[in-house]
């Protein structure tokens, strides 16, 4: 009988070592069929002709702009109004066919807006944006550049200095390409309106939101929008050999918060059991510990949906089946900064004021913390998660800094515009990887949304990882190739526009 027990035992330890061997096939089958049908979403595009352009002469006049200390400073609106002008009047004189043949205005003191009449006045008019202004350079980085900042240098290739990238590469850009348009007779279908913003590094409340005012009160209403945003990345994407285009389909709300901690001031020899810096500093440890949660959901979902058939191996295996290793996944983009800003309401702690003397205990400490809002995520919201990640009464919770602004809503990207830019961007860099992405940053585009069907970001500016610190940094520098490529685009951009 014992025998028999034992041989009906290892029976069943067989079944259920079969059995569990049949789902572990099936789940290999089921990852397997479900990696394969992700077929590539890439629009099959022959190559446009390449536009024949004088890059150096071109090169040469985004150095004039460069030389010109368009700096916006927060709190000194006006502070730059010389160079301003100065640019106005450089691109009058660089550009006579856009401004003989486009209606100008001067709007909100510096910011520009110019009209291009299209010859179907049914046609929803298009906007293309740009900004004048640029930041300043970070006090003591000066001897850091390898160029002079703002000497607009031509060398080894590259255009150096404030703004080469961010943005009056984009803004020049523009304009060389109607200049050439207007030289060929092209007329274009829809309105094309450019707008320029003054102060768009300081918010952009004077100049882009006094346009889109005017705009409004003239009953306009635009079927897109393109602004500055993401870039065509090189390496930066682990598991993608091809080059990276992302349109920017959505960008992040804006949030600072303060924290004022008080407590009873006195003599550092007796310091009572709770301290205004130590109870602040308890609190920022608490927001920085309890993050925001991160999650695979609109522009990263559908970013990755896109990437993924375009990956090879393990990484196109991970990404095509994220309902079984999204965690795994998470886990690895939440370990690099900028993969984690697109899966979550990031938490920067930025400014910390407490105490001026040695020997004396402060009865106040502030902190001020930085928010980039998730599509989904609100102010209301993130202000209810710092006030019970702090948990403290003693810690006062309000708003500071810049006007907040709610994330935006997404673009779509099965519209007629984003398949325009698509399709653009797939005729003049063949074999790049086009997908929709999120805008971790702000820009003057968020103001349009409402006289806009669609809002997009995209720079046709090409970056490796090593290039990426250049923003807003140190040795900001365009090549000039890739100017001269990024002029193509606008050409051709808008002479796809103009064909129904």
């Amino acid at each position: 009988m014992l025998a028999a027990i034992a041989l009906g035992g290892t029976t069943m330890l067989k079944k259920m070592a079969y059995g569990a061997l049949a789902l572990v096939l099936a789940l290999i089958l089921m990852i397997g069929v479900n990696t394969l049908r992700h077929g590539s979403r890439q629009m099959v595009v022959p190559p446009a002709p390449l536009l024949s352009l004088d890059t150096d002469a071109a090169a040469q006049r985004l150095a004039a702009a460069v030389r010109l200390r368009t700096v916006s400073h927060d709190g000194q609106d006006g502070a730059s109004a010389a160079e301003f002008q100065k640019l106005h009047v450089l691109l009058e004189k660089s550009f006579p066919r856009v401004h003989a043949g486009l209606r100008r205005e001067v709007v909100g003191g510096h910011s520009l807006l110019y009209t291009w009449p299209g010859s179907d006045p049914k046609a929803k008019p298009i906007l293309l944006m740009a900004h004048q202004d640029v930041v300043p350079i970070a006090p003591g980085t000066e001897k850091d550049w390898q160029a002079d900042p703002f000497g607009g240098e031509i060398r080894d290739g590259f255009i150096w200095g404030r703004g080469a990238w961010d943005d009056k590469a984009n803004l020049v850009g523009i304009f060389e390409a109607v200049e050439m348009l207007l030289a060929a007779g092209h007329q274009p279908r829809q309105t094309v309106y450019i707008a320029s913003g003054h102060d768009e590094e300081i918010g952009g409340e004077s100049g882009a939101m006094a346009i889109v005012a005017l705009l409004k009160e003239r009953g306009v209403r635009l079927d897109f929008v393109l602004d500055e945003g993401l870039l065509i990345t090189e390496g930066v994407l682990k598991g993608l050999d091809a080059p990276v285009a992302l349109i920017g389909t959505a960008e992040k709300g804006y949030l600072t918060l303060a924290l004022t901690a008080t407590a009873t001031p006195g003599h550092s020899s007796m310091p009572g059991p709770e301290t205004a810096i130590g109870m602040l500093s308890a609190a920022l440890t608490r927001l920085e510990e309890r993050q925001m949660p991160a999650a695979f959901r609109g522009v990263a979902q559908e970013l990755f949906d896109t990437i993924a058939p375009e990956m090879t191996g393990l990484n196109r295996v991970l990404l095509s089946n994220l309902w079984l290793f999204g965690p795994v996944v998470k886990a690895q983009l939440e370990r690099s900064a900028s993969t984690n800003a697109m899966l979550r309401t990031t938490t920067a702690l930025t400014v910390v004021q407490a105490g001026n003397k040695e020997n004396v205990l402060p009865g106040r400490a502030e902190a001020l913390v930085n928010f980039r809002l998730l599509p989904g995520d609100t102010v209301e919201g993130v202000t209810a998660h710092v006030q019970n990640a702090t948990a403290n009464d003693k810690i006062a919770v309000r708003r500071a800094g810049k006007t907040p602004s709610e994330s935006s809503p997404i673009s779509p990207t099965a519209s007629p515009s984003y398949q325009l830019i698509n399709r653009t961007i797939r005729e003049l860099f063949p074999g790049t990887v086009v997908a929709p992405g999120l805008m971790i940053g702000a820009t003057d585009a968020r103001h349009f949304l409402g006289i806009a069907d669609a809002v997009y970001r995209f720079s046709p500016v090409r970056a490796r990882p090593e290039d990426l610190p250049r923003f807003h940094g140190t040795n900001e520098r365009i090549s000039v190739t890739n100017y001269g490529e990024l002029i193509r685009f606008y050409h051709r951009l808008i002479a796809n526009a103009a064909a129904k």
